[in-house]
């Protein structure tokens, strides 16, 4: 009997694997893999990557420069060694993600995402292997945008929970967007102590309407489902272009044989009842409008950032402690 993660594949949707731990990824045998400072930063307490520490380390000391300076660079680096391991066991690509203390600063993002262009380069990995990851704030779009057109560096724009994201992202030309079902979810959950299932399901309803409004109006833009709580959330969107899922939900996908009908259409998508086209290009000021009248992505946007800079620093503070030993 066909695996519900294999049937999940046949319904056209690219499978990616999201973790740091990349000894777990190869049996799920995904086409890309996504990483976070979060995800890094609990794989990288095990013992058995000690090696990618040390080359971080080691990277680090050879910068000039203060302790924080030394810090930052390890930082680089260590995300950069986790993305080769990765690359050596999927054929697609890896996302790395810039500061997300950068993201309300368009030309820091821009300098950083170079920045590890360059070190991926550096050890032999091309760049089209490599996606920039970008929180979806206004700042972090336009620096999306200009990357893409300038560089030629293709951008996975994360922390997506609102429309208007959506909406700026695919016009600004980005590869691919990572909508958060899973966190969504959790705020109507907080907010309405409603338990959610299947299509119900706020952020699989939040997918939809973006993957609908993308093929109806002719955006290449790639969605990729994110962040999901359980298999019917998954299940739910089977067909979206991409989904990036965690190792223990693959692992239950795997052990599953559980029907997964294809659920998101390009050619259904085109019939759906027409979703009015909205821009934002160039308009700064109604997009902020937009993005702060939908409270929920207002909310998980910035709780987002905070969580993944903090579990940067830890990362950073772990390194701190290495070079000065």
């Amino acid at each position: 009997m066909t695996t519900s993660l294999d049937q999940l594949k046949q319904c056209g949707t690219i499978v990616v694997s999201d973790s740091g731990d990349f000894e777990s990824i190869d049996v799920y045998k995904p086409q890309d893999a996504t990483t976070n400072p979060s995800l890094i930063l609990a794989a990288a307490g095990k013992p058995n990557y000690a090696k990618l520490i040390d080359a971080a380390i080691a990277h680090g000391k050879s910068k000039p420069g203060d302790r924080d300076a030394q810090a930052n660079a390890a930082l680089d680096r260590l995300l950069v060694e986790f993305g080769k391991e990765i690359l050596k066991i999927i054929p697609g690509r890896v996302s790395t993600e810039v500061d997300a203390r950068l993201s309300f600063d368009k030309e820091g993002t821009k300098a950083k995402a170079k920045e590890l262009i360059a070190l991926y380069k550096s050890i032999g990995v091309d760049k089209e292997r490599v996606l920039i990851k970008i929180a979806s704030t206004w700042e972090g779009i336009q620096a999306a945008r200009e990357l893409e057109r300038d560089e030629g560096i293709h951008c996975n724009l994360t922390l997506l929970f609102g429309f208007a994201q959506a909406v700026a992202c695919a016009e600004a030309g980005v590869t691919l967007i990572s909508p958060f079902v899973g966190r969504i979810l959790d705020w109507y959950k907080l907010k309405t102590g409603k338990d959610y299932q299947g299509d119900e399901d706020p952020g699989v309803q939040s997918v939809k309407r973006i993957f609908n409004y993308y093929k109806q109006h002719g955006y290449k833009t790639i969605v990729m489902g994110a962040s999901f709580r359980n298999t019917g959330e998954i299940k739910s969107l089977a067909g979206c272009d991409f989904l990036t899922i965690s190792p223990s939900l693959l692992e239950q996908l795997k052990n599953s044989t559980e029907p997964v009908p294809k659920k998101l259409d390009a050619a259904q998508a085109a019939k759906a009842d027409p979703i009015p086209k909205v821009s934002y290009i160039n308009n700064e000021p109604e997009f902020r409008w937009a993005l702060l009248q939908d409270q929920m992505a207002f909310d998980k946007l910035h709780e987002g950032i905070k969580k993944f800079a903090e579990d940067g620093e830890t990362l950073k503070k772990l390194l701190r402690e290495k070079l000065a030993a």
